[in-house]
C-alpha cells in the first residue's frame, strides 16, 4: 500500500506522540530519540514527527511511501520524463531506516520524497565520510546534501 507522508517538526516529542495517538487512535510504529512515526491505515498516512526545538508546528518535508525499490525507480523515471530535477539516494540512512528514495521540490521549494524502507537502522542519519582532510561533514538531512569539497 502506498501512502502519503507528512513530516512535521515538533517542539516536544512526547506531547506530540500523545496528541497524535489520540487523534488517529493509534500508537506510533517507531519511537527513537527525537523521532517518532505513525503508519496509519485510515486515512493511509505515514506521519513523521521530528523533534526540532523552536520549529514546532512547521513542515519538515513531504513524501510518498511505496512498497519497493522498483516503484522508486518508476517514480524517478516518471518525474524526470516530466522535466523535474530528481535527486536519487540509494541505500541511504534516514529516519532510523535504510531507504531508497528520489527527491523533487515543489514550486515553492517544498521537499517531496518518494521512498521505500529497506531495513531498520540504529541512527537517524548516516554521517558522510570526511573528504580532503576537512572536518567531518554534517549528516545528510532530508535530501540536503553537504557541499562537496573535492
Amino acid at each position: 500500500m502506498s501512502r502519503v507522508q507528512l513530516a512535521l517538526n515538533v517542539d516536544d516529542l512526547g506531547a506530540a506522540v500523545a496528541f497524535y495517538s489520540k487523534l488517529f487512535g493509534a500508537e506510533p510504529a517507531k519511537v527513537r530519540p527525537g523521532y517518532a512515526n505513525f503508519a496509519i491505515d485510515t486515512p493511509p498516512l505515514k506521519l513523521v514527527l521530528i523533534e526540532n526545538a523552536g520549529q514546532g508546528g512547521t513542515l519538515n518535508h513531504l513524501g510518498v511511501e511505496v512498497e519497493s525499490t522498483d516503484l522508486v525507480a518508476d517514480a524517478t523515471a516518471r518525474l524526470r520524463a516530466a522535466g523535474l530535477v530528481a535527486d536519487v539516494e540509494e541505500n541511504t540512512t534516514c529516519c532510523y531506516a535504510v531507504q531508497d528514495k528520489v527527491w523533487v521540490h515543489g514550486p515553492d521549494g517544498e521537499p517531496w520524497e518518494v521512498y521505500t524502507v529497506i531495513a531498520d537502522a540504529p541512527v537517524m542519519h548516516a554521517v558522510p565520510e570526511p573528504c580532503c582532510a576537512e572536518p567531518a561533514a554534517e549528516p545528510v538531512a532530508f535530501g540536503v546534501k553537504p557541499s562537496s569539497c573535492c
